[in-house]
């Protein structure tokens, strides 16, 4: 039976990079599929290549005001009214909340994806107070909701929303195209290059990144230390474009600035570097790299510590503690080849083993079909 479909979350950019696989394999099996996210003309041109419908809606991703979050929801509403969908997927925090009311009010089906919590659950502001009650109203009104650690299962739980039996699951984050990011770990130069792939957020640790290149460009030879990801100068917790250029000045790290073809980038690099303190669902830049066959050094914390079999595909350091992540950082310059090669062949291993996207294609058919 052929559906409408609508995937939604709170960046155009997200839609393509992160649920092109999804929603390829929707079109591919003959439903429709309608991109809902704030207007970006790039990547929404290219959701329309993959075969999409676009609509455009504004989605304050980092206000406070209920007003204009009062808007969005109505945005929702209409939106939803003119689509008629059957099915709305949906992705990023205020998306889960404000499409989940929308669209139980024109009879569709919702499935939810909590992908991480960030803030919200830590933060006791007013706001987030605010966020809290409306996921207690929301959360509980999907149809079903998928998860990406069981710490953000037991947080929902100790946090008094309401989890249906039977109506939510984890799964491996949002999996890997293992295709796309095929096994190539093998060193090729003397230098060792290391890489941070993320949004330029302080919660992602790029200072603590940065700190560490410093003290390890003083000590050691032959290391080059990148970073890749946008500049999210939405995000209050953003770091500032003025902030990379002067790092970049001082010699302590090169910014590759944004691709959508990770993969290449990730072929020339040896280690991936993600020193988040930032409330995760499971990191898709670390299962890329980790597909790829590259070591892996990571926070152990939620989200992040799923990624890595400690000692034998990667690291884990502790998180904000520069010491612990200088010492890890160490402890893969001091690997000789043999050893950076098998680090590799077990992390591929384990993307194959845990973290296939084929396996979260298949359940989120399900979660389509009811």
């Amino acid at each position: 039976m052929v559906r409408k479909i609508v995937m939604s979350a709170n960046t155009a950019w997200y839609l393509y990079n992160f649920r092109q696989g999804t929603i390829r394999e929707f079109i591919g099996a003959g439903h429709s599929v309608c991109a809902v996210c704030p207007s970006d003309e790039k990547y929404m041109d290219r959701l329309r290549e993959l075969g999409c419908a676009v609509k455009p809606i504004s989605i304050s991703r980092s206000g406070k005001n209920p007003l204009i979050d009062l808007w969005t929801f109505m945005q929702y509403f209409l939106c939803y009214m003119l689509v008629r969908p059957d099915c709305v997927f949906n992705f990023t925090p205020k998306v889960n909340i404000y499409s989940t009311f929308a669209g139980k009010l024109v009879g569709a089906r919702v499935v939810n994806n909590i992908a991480g919590l960030g803030t919200l659950f830590v933060n006791r502001s007013v706001a987030s107070k605010f966020a809290l009650v409306l996921y207690r109203l929301s959360q509980p009104l999907a149809d079903f909701i998928f998860f990406q650690n069981d710490d953000d299962i037991e947080l929902f739980a100790n946090s008094g929303i309401r989890l249906r039996e039977g109506r939510y699951k984890r799964i491996p984050g949002s999996g890997v195209d293992l295709n796309r990011f095929p096994y190539s770990s093998k060193r090729k130069q003397r230098t060792l290059r290391f890489l941070l792939v993320a949004r330029m957020l302080k919660e992602k640790g790029i200072e603590l990144y940065v700190q560490a290149a410093k003290i390890l460009q003083e000590r050691y030879s032959c290391l080059e230390f990148n970073l890749l990801g946008p500049i999210d100068v939405a995000n209050p917790s953003a770091v500032s474009a003025a902030q990379i250029a002067d790092w970049v000045g001082r010699g302590w790290v090169s910014y590759l600035g944004v691709t959508d073809d990770v993969s290449a980038v990730l072929e020339g690099v040896d280690v991936v570097v993600l020193p988040s303190y930032y409330r995760e669902g499971v990191p898709k830049s670390l299962l890329e790299a980790a597909a790829m066959g590259k070591v892996v050094v990571t926070t152990d914390s939620v989200g992040c510590r799923e990624t890595v079999v400690e000692g034998v595909t990667g690291f884990l350091c502790q998180p904000k503690d520069l010491e612990s992540l200088v010492c890890v950082l160490e402890s893969t310059i001091r690997l000789d080849s043999s050893e950076f090669e098998l680090m590799g062949v077990n992390a591929r291993k384990y993307m194959e083993d845990n973290f296939d996207e084929a396996c979260v294609l298949a359940d989120y058919k399900k979660a389509l079909l009811g």
